[in-house]
């Protein structure tokens, strides 16, 4: 099984530790985030990733090699320019496609500064039992941009929050919906490697945009309700402490 871990960003959140890092090497209680997602992954089956990067892009590859991959084949894709998360997973295409197989699987793609216990391999079964071409693990949660989900748990648009007027919603719809739920995206999605060949935009674009254009034009992609994990974003300071507590609590594993 292949992964892709999404670690190119700058980290703005988490300064002042990342003003000589990447938001992959900061640590949560003495391991990396690059660490934790990997041993993830690993946990799941995942034996062949590949990691972007952009900020401190050698020093990231240079941790890799001194840690000998965590006992995995890795890729390192460096971004000289930001290419977000479409861009940056289009870019690493190849990855997932050059591998001599006629019909190459599902694979998993983990933001670097998420933490959860979510359930990666029931998620790659509900996957492939829908058929989806992406399926996207979400929690009902409070979010400035929630995702629509249709009765079917397909999606359907995306919702827009002013962050100081809980009032002022805007909804953008990929689709008609009915009775359309907002819920939370977590960083974490299964895809089909499909997705490559029906990916028109280019250069630096979003991975919900391409996937709310790809639901407008009847593709499916699933929600996979994933309220009983524990979840965290670990983008700023104060959440890498959270964390680091809830470790030393035993309310969240990274071992």
């Amino acid at each position: 099984m292949k992964a892709m871990i999404f670690a190119a960003g700058l980290g703005t959140r988490l300064r002042p530790l990342t003003d000589d890092r990447p938001k992959a090497l900061v640590t949560v209680a003495g391991r990396t985030l690059l660490e934790i997602a990997l041993s993830r992954l690993r946990g799941f089956g995942v034996r062949q990733a590949i990691v972007n990067a952009h900020h401190y892009a050698e020093m990231l590859a240079d941790y890799l090699k001194a840690n000998g991959n965590f006992g995995m084949s890795i890729e390192v894709s460096r971004e000289e320019e930001l290419l977000d998360t479409g861009g940056g997973l289009k870019k690493a295409a190849h990855f997932f496609l050059d591998s001599g197989e006629s019909a190459p699987e599902p694979f998993i793609v983990h933001n670097v500064d998420v933490v959860s216990s979510i359930d990666l391999g029931r998620m790659m079964q509900f996957h492939i039992e829908k058929g989806a071409l992406a399926t996207l693990a979400v929690q009902e949660r409070a979010t400035s941009r929630p995702l629509l989900f249709d009765g079917q748990g397909h999606l359907c648009g995306r919702r827009f929050i002013h962050p100081a007027q809980a009032e002022k919603v805007q909804d953008e719809w990929a689709r008609p919906a009915v009775a359309a739920q907002a819920l939370a995206f977590s960083g974490i999605h299964i895809v089909s490697p499909q997705i490559f060949a029906k990916m028109s935009e280019e250069g630096a674009f979003s991975i919900i945009a391409a996937y709310l254009r790809l639901a407008s034009q009847g593709e499916t992609i699933a929600a996979f309700r994933a309220e009983a994990c524990y979840w965290r974003d670990l983008g700023r300071p104060e959440s890498i402490a959270e964390a680091a507590r809830d470790v030393a609590s035993g309310k969240l594993s990274i071992a």
